[in-house]
């Protein structure tokens, strides 16, 4: 099992296929891990790309790291891990709060990405969907809260389940990511008209922070808004086609 220790967080890594330019996929934050990618639209992408992948800090396998869940220090942790990529700019894919670590590190770091796909991207990070609600209950609330597909891809009662109750309870109970969500800004227009490299948004029709994307595509030039059947967890809600949306943005 690879891990990679770079400042100072030891983080689990995978990487599937070969092939230029290097694909890095973020997962979300909570219930997400590196799987998210890994038995979804990573294998197909594979197939003509060195598809890498990691658990952010504090989820899946990674260290869990008492701090450091606001965007400027993920989007650092990042950058320490694509340096292993060589120096040719990168693509990014990122859902939910992978998203917003993809977006922070293209606007910061212009030169290094080449095609940046924001999937279910919430801004202002600390107002996505109902979070008070959500962050209120109990770690096994949060996952019988969760739409039934997502609960089956957990395995119900399986080690998987248990594995992401004990990280939830850890995330929610000894971390700092509930306050660094809270006290994450919103980017503004005028930096998002920045960014520099193409931009494909993806959101479900039955999201949450749909208008997160309609405002993304507004004032990105050459932003395209892509929309697809269902929610928030399109990786799961609308696998094929998401897949095959990435790969033809990715390939274009």
């Amino acid at each position: 099992m690879p891990f990679v220790t770079k400042r100072g967080v030891a983080f689990h890594t995978q990487e599937l296929g070969a092939g230029s330019p290097p694909l890095v996929m973020l997962h979300g934050l909570l219930i997400g891990n590196l799987a998210s990618w890994y038995f979804t639209a990573a294998p197909s992408l594979a197939q003509s790309r060195r598809v890498f992948l990691y658990d952010l800090r504090g989820h899946g396998k990674s260290q869990r790291a008492p701090s450091g869940y606001d965007l400027a220090t993920m989007a650092g942790d990042l950058e320490a891990l694509a340096g292993d990529l060589g120096d040719a700019p990168i693509d990014l894919v990122g859902h939910s709060y992978g998203a917003l670590i993809a977006l922070r590190f293209a606007l910061d770091h212009p030169s290094r990405v080449r095609r940046l796909c924001l999937v279910e991207a919430p801004l202002p990070p600390s107002q996505f969907g109902d979070f008070e609600a959500f962050t209120a209950r109990t770690p096994a609330e949060m996952i019988a809260s969760l739409p039934e597909g997502l609960q089956t891809f957990l395995g119900h009662g399986g080690r998987r389940a248990t594995r992401l109750l004990d990280a939830l309870h850890f995330l929610t109970q000894q971390s700092s990511l509930f306050a660094d969500l809270r006290a994450e800004p919103d980017i503004p227009d005028d930096a998002l008209a920045r960014l520099a490299c193409p931009l494909l948004c993806v959101y479900g029709t039955d999201s949450l922070c749909k208008h997160v994307g309609e405002r993304l595509a507004r004032v990105v030039p050459g932003a395209r808004l892509l929309l697809l059947p269902g929610g928030h967890y399109l990786h799961l809600d609308a696998s094929a086609a998401l897949t095959h949306a990435l790969g033809e943005f990715l390939h274009g």
